[in-house]
């Protein structure tokens, strides 16, 4: 049964935007919609320049027997800016300081449509390379992980602290946490990564650096490619991180421990 072209525009949009990073042939449009392979071009010209013009993303023509279409997901400055400068006044808010210096992250990275739009953000980072997969160590940092990796398309893995049985045979480094300088454990399933695969660390919270630098170990342990590294909200820390070369959202420029209040200003991922 043939559609018509307002409804093809509107569930061509959506497939697209459910389907990121994948190779759709015009053909597949043409058999949903019963149109003619013409008609389907001039759609997916509006539907790109739409995209163009909202920041929405890139869709890129494949030519050929074997081509289509396929959508890569962005994000504009201006409105990423946006958003985060917003984030950064939310966590600015009155008792979010917790003992340690931490802030208390929980009740926003439960939230769907912020893990979405951070997800997006990230992803945007990195549309110049290729990511086999997203890497980061339970559990407050799956969600983030989990946002990226949708984005991405590309499956996100989880390190974890405790064997799980579940997980089969591991791999295990040892590592110094940055804040407490303690010598802790990490692994990960031997089937999670591939050997040569290129991996994106994400995290939700950085102090010293020294759960990014373990799972950097890691990723040597199983000869793979680190392609960047991104944590939704750093602080300051006294002393020399165990990591120097990675992107932040949001920076934890002052904390008052006797009035338990905190301010906090965009990171610097719009520095680069």
């Amino acid at each position: 049964m043939k559609v018509r072209r307002s409804e093809r525009l509107i569930d061509m949009t959506q497939y697209l935007l459910d389907h990121p990073h994948d190779l759709i042939p015009l053909t597949f449009f043409a058999a949903r919609y019963g149109s003619a392979k013409s008609s389907i071009s001039e759609d997916l010209a509006i539907v790109k320049k739409t995209f163009k013009e909202r920041g929405t993303g890139f869709l890129e023509t494949i030519p050929g027997a074997a081509g289509g279409v396929v959508f890569t997901p962005s994000i504009t400055d201006e409105e990423a800016q946006e958003y985060i400068g917003s984030l950064a006044e939310r966590l600015s808010e009155e008792d979010r300081l917790l003992p340690g210096g931490y802030v208390y992250l929980s009740d926003m990275l439960g939230q769907p449509d912020l893990l979405r739009k951070v997800g997006r953000i990230i992803a945007a980072q990195y549309l110049d390379k290729k990511v086999d997969a997203v890497m980061t160590v339970a559990t407050k940092g799956v969600p983030i992980a989990q946002a990226v990796s949708y984005y991405l398309n590309a499956p996100f893995v989880i390190v974890r602290r405790d064997s799980k049985i579940t997980e089969g045979s591991t791999v295990s480094v040892n590592y110094v946490s940055g804040s407490s300088e303690r010598i802790e454990k990490m692994e990960l399933s031997k089937r999670s990564l591939k050997r040569g695969s290129k991996v994106l660390i994400v995290d939700d919270f950085m102090k010293g650096g020294g759960t990014v630098n373990g799972m950097k170990s890691l990723i040597e342990e199983f000869e793979a490619e680190l392609v960047g590294i991104t944590v939704f909200a750093e602080s300051k820390f006294k002393g020399e991180r165990a990591i120097d070369d990675y992107n932040s959202l949001l920076f934890v420029q002052d904390v008052d421990t006797s009035t338990k209040t905190i301010t906090v200003v965009p990171g610097n991922c719009f520095d680069k």
